[in-house]
C-alpha cells in the first residue's frame, strides 16, 4: 500500500477504524513481493557439527572452525517447533512527539509509526501461526500479554496498538532501563523482540541503558532496536532562526532559546551519542534499525525484512 494511502487513512474522521485491514495490506504486500516470510527459519537451534560432503550447502559451514582447524564442517540445526515473539514499544509522552496536527510535512509522528509498523509485524506473525506477545510501558508496566497465537489473542494485540492513536498521551515520562530489565525477566524461552522506542530518558547514564539492552539480548534472544526520532528536529535541533521556547514533552520544564546558537554543540553530543549506540548493538548482537520518522516507511520495512531474509 502506498504511503499517500495511508496517510490519507489517518486524516480521515474515522480515527484509523480501517486499522487492522491497512497492517494486514501492508503485510500483504511485503510477502507477496518476496514471496516468502521474513521471520522463516529463526527458530533452528545448533546441535552438532558434521564434514563438509561435496554438494552440501556453504551456507551452514562453519567457517571459524574452519579457521583453526583447516578441514571444512557444516552446523546441524534442530527445529523447534514454534517460534515467540514478543513485541515492545515505548509509549511514554515523548513518542507521542511531534504533534501530529501542527506537521503536515510528516506522514507519522513517531508513536503511529511504531503502531503501524508493529502490527505490521504481527499480522505476518500471526499468518505463520506464531506465538507473540506484546508490551507497553512508560516510566511503569502499563499493559503486558504474554505469547499466544490465537486469532482472539492478535485481535487483542492490535486493538491495544490501535488505541494508541485514538487516545492522546498523559505526561509520563521513561524509565527504559527498569522496565527493559523487568520484561527481559519474562522470557523463559529463546524469543525474538522487536522493541520500538526513540532512547530519550530524563537523567539516566548511558551505561545503564546499554546494560539493560544486553539483559534483554542474553539467553541468545533475537532483538531488533527500531531506534524511532526526529531527525529534523531531534537530531539537528533545526527549529528556524527565530527564538523558540522548546518544552521537555516529559518534564514539562521548558528553555527560551536562539537553537542556531546551540546547534553545532549539541549535534556533536548527539552525533556521539548514536555512534555509540549503533556500536554497542553492534558488539551485543542488536539488530539496529534506524528510523528516521521522515524517511518513507515502506523503504524503512522493506530494507529491514531484506536484511532478515539475507541473514535468515
Amino acid at each position: 500500500m502506498k504511503l499517500s494511502m495511508i496517510k490519507n487513512k489517518f486524516q480521515s474522521d474515522s480515527n484509523l477504524s480501517r486499522f487492522d485491514l491497512i497492517s494486514k495490506t501492508i503485510a500483504e504486500g511485503y510477502i507477496s513481493g518476496t514471496h516468502k516470510s521474513p521471520f522463516n527459519g529463526y527458530s533452528a537451534e545448533f546441535k552438532e557439527h558434521k564434514s563438509y560432503i561435496n554438494g552440501d550447502s556453504v551456507r551452514h559451514v562453519d567457517w571459524k572452525l574452519y579457521a583453526k582447524t583447516n578441514k571444512l564442517f557444516t552446523k546441524c540445526y534442530e527445529e523447534e517447533t514454534n517460534v515467540l515473539c514478543h513485541i515492545i514499544l515505548d509509549i511514554s509522552s515523548s513518542m507521542f512527539y511531534p504533534e501530529y496536527d501542527l506537521r503536515p510535512d510528516l506522514n507519522f509522528n513517531k508513536i503511529q509509526f511504531s503502531a503501524v509498523a508493529s502490527a505490521v509485524l504481527l499480522n505476518i506473525l500471526e499468518r505463520q501461526r506464531d506465538s507473540t506477545g506484546l508490551s507497553l510501558f512508560t516510566d511503569k508496566y502499563n499493559f503486558y500479554a504474554p505469547e499466544r497465537g490465537s486469532k482472539s489473542h492478535y485481535q487483542l494485540l492490535k486493538n491495544n496498538l490501535e488505541s494508541l492513536l485514538e487516545n492522546k498521551p498523559t505526561t509520563s515520562k521513561t524509565l527504559i532501563h527498569e522496565i527493559l530489565h523487568q520484561i527481559a525477566e519474562k522470557f523463559k524461552r529463546r524469543t525474538m523482540i522487536f522493541l520500538f522506542t526513540d532512547l530519550f530518558q530524563y537523567n539516566i547514564q548511558n551505561k545503564e541503558l546499554f546494560d539493560a539492552l544486553r539483559h534483554l539480548k542474553h539467553n541468545k534472544h533475537d532483538l531488533t532496536l527500531f531506534h524511532v526520532y526526529d531527525k529534523k528536529t531531534e537530531y539537528n535541533l533545526n527549529f528556524g532562526k527565530d527564538p523558540k521556547r522548546l518544552v521537555d514533552v516529559e518534564t514539562k520544564e521548558f528553555v527560551d532559546v536562539f537553537t542556531k546558537s546551540y546547534q553545532f554543540k549539541y549535534n556533536k553530543m548527539i552525533n556521539d551519542y548514536f555512534n555509540i549506540l549503533r556500536l554497542k548493538c553492534a558488539r551485543y548482537k542488536i539488530n539496529y534499525v534506524n528510523v528516521d520518522i521522515h524517511q518513507n516507511f515502506d523503504n524503512i520495512m522493506k530494507t529491514f525484512f531484506e536484511k532478515r531474509m539475507k541473514f535468515f
